[in-house]
């Protein structure tokens, strides 16, 4: 049986999410005698050919060259993971999309003609199909081996489709909003973190997107009632996920 093929691509971000993957260092190390790293340009410059068994994917699409370059990624890759906010979500140049591209352009860039984007900046998932989505900025280390130990055996990651709120109850955490009445997007933030900020007392920023289906319309009240003006609140959806769609239903 010929060894399984992972290879990591970055489009338009920060490298965060990769060096997650790093960072694993001795599971990396453990993975690396399972499968061939054969493109992976953070870690390594050699590069193997397509066409490769599990794909990781950093960024969103910004460019016509993203655009481009991410069907040919798709066309290579039999199971395609986008990793992080960028990928999931288009990432904090997603604002963009609430603005004038061109404008920002006349105002950065002393010869903007030569710049070539896209008015947005959006998800893979936009573009191609995804086998799979990993939120987090960055991800969350845990999640990124239960996906790759998944797909590499043959099954499927086994992973929360829940609130931040069920990890606060998992780990015994008392609710910050309810006792504090300190703002919190847990209710419609989709778990993964491990309910990171409320451990230290702080409320959840969001930072691994949109639960499915979450009840935003119910949240607001309560964060006003935990003293966020209407431009707070407004700000507070407006992070490196501002483009989920998840937050304006």
């Amino acid at each position: 049986m010929d060894t399984p093929t992972l290879a990591v691509f970055k489009l338009a971000s920060c490298d965060g999410c990769q060096l997650t993957v790093l960072d694993c260092e001795d599971e990396l190390l453990a993975l690396a005698g399972q499968v061939r790293i054969a493109h992976f340009l953070e870690a390594s410059s050699a590069v193997l050919p397509g066409p490769y068994d599990v794909t990781l994917v950093e960024g969103s699409i910004t460019t016509p060259a993203d655009a481009e370059r991410i069907r040919q990624i798709r066309s290579q890759s039999r199971v395609l993971v986008a990793i992080g906010a960028c990928a999931t979500a288009g990432g904090i140049q997603a604002l963009r999309n609430f603005g004038d591209v061109a404008e920002f352009a006349s105002v950065v860039y002393a010869r903007p003609e030569y710049i070539q984007t896209l008015a947005t900046s959006t998800a893979i998932a936009d573009h191609v199909t995804v086998d799979f989505e990993l939120r987090g900025c960055p991800i969350d280390r845990r999640q990124l081996l239960e996906v790759l130990t998944a797909f590499l055996a043959g099954r499927k990651p086994d992973l929360p489709d829940t609130s931040v709120c069920t990890e606060c109850k998992r780990r015994g955490l008392t609710c910050v909003m309810v006792a504090d009445g300190t703002p919190c997007l847990g209710p419609v933030t989709h778990a993964g973190c491990g309910a990171l900020c409320p451990a230290y007392r702080r409320g959840c920023f969001g930072c691994f997107g949109p639960m499915t289906k979450p009840n935003v319309k119910a949240l607001i009240p309560r964060l006003r009632e935990a003293g966020m003006t209407e431009d707070e609140v407004d700000r507070v959806f407006l992070t490196f996920n501002a483009a989920s769609k998840g937050w304006s239903s």
